[in-house]
């Protein structure tokens, strides 16, 4: 029996592939959480300790993307006409909330471990070791969902792969942290778990600013804007674009835009040429619907005769 590479599945299913990629951050940092927290304590190591928490905060990020990628895809209803793409935006903002707490919380216990240096004893050798293994699994993790994400331009999915980034950077100032207590430097481990603390805050901030944006209908970035506007213009027909906004929905985009027609072109006909032009932007952007406006426009050498184009 032929088996189907998952690539090949990715491309005709993308919602399986990002719960794939969930589901394995989910094995992962479970796996995590248990063995940093638990050879935390044994080792007598803050740092490890703090890292084995950012970790579980990664696990309950990976739910409720799984969540939000569940409830968003569901079809428009009376209670939600466009649908419910937000979601997506409301787990990232829930994202950024969650990692504003778990690093404020790092930073308050690392905090005071540093201001009672005596209570900071060296740590066990096993400490470095899972903060080391720790280091590459994270990193590892991240590759495999950053590739994920850029390939369904998910930015749900891609705002976890970072923040499976975030966990790989914290493992290295922890695993740093650790091997300069293990050489007599015992306060590098208390500094090195405000240093994750300090990391986890910062991303928490990008992440529930950029959410937060996004839920107050921000508009796409110059660059996109431009090209659904050209795409708009090289539709055969189309004699002027003005009055063009967009708004982010979930990974989507809504377009609201006037376009110019012939005037001496019957409705039917300039009907025909705006859907056209949704068509078109459409299948060439994250476009998820067009809302178009006719405007008629009376010139002599738009090339365009009575007959439908």
């Amino acid at each position: 029996m032929k088996t189907i590479p998952p690539s090949v599945l990715d491309q005709a299913d993308p919602d399986h592939a990002g719960r794939r990629s969930t589901l394995v951050s989910v094995a992962v940092n479970i796996s995590l959480t248990i063995v940093q927290v638990a050879v935390g304590i044994y080792s007598g190591s803050q740092a490890l300790i703090a890292d084995g928490i950012h970790s579980l905060s990664d696990l309950i990020s990976d739910f409720v993307v799984l969540f939000a990628g569940h409830h968003s895809k569901k079809a428009a209803d009376a209670d939600h006409a466009y649908g419910h793409r937000r979601y997506e935006n409301a787990a990232s903002l829930l994202l950024g909330c969650l990692l504003l707490l778990v690093g404020a919380s790092m930073l308050w216990a690392a905090l005071q471990k540093i201001q009672a240096p005596q209570d900071g004893p060296s740590v066990h050798t096993s400490a470095l070791w899972v903060a080391l293994t720790a280091l590459v699994v994270k990193e590892s993790l991240f590759r495999y969902m950053f590739a994920i994400a850029t390939r369904l331009r998910s930015g749900m999915l891609m705002a976890n792969a970072w923040h499976a980034r975030s966990d790989a950077a914290s493992s290295l100032v922890v695993a740093l942290g650790i091997g300069g207590n293990l050489l007599g430097f015992s306060m590098l481990d208390p500094i090195a778990a405000l240093i994750v603390g300090l990391m986890v805050t910062r991303m928490g901030v990008k992440f529930f600013w950029d959410a937060l944006q996004d839920l107050m209908d921000r508009a796409v970035s110059v660059d996109e804007s431009e090209a659904i506007e050209r795409t708009l213009r090289e539709t055969p027909g189309i004699l002027g674009v003005h009055d063009m906004r967009t708004r982010k929905m979930g990974d989507l985009i809504s377009v609201d835009v006037h376009l110019e027609v012939n005037a001496l072109l019957t409705v039917a006909q300039g009907h025909e040429i705006l859907e056209e032009a949704e068509r078109r932007v459409m299948a060439q952007h994250d476009v998820l619907d067009v809302m178009t406006h006719m405007d008629p426009r009376f010139a002599e050498t738009d090339g365009i005769s009575g007959e439908a184009a």
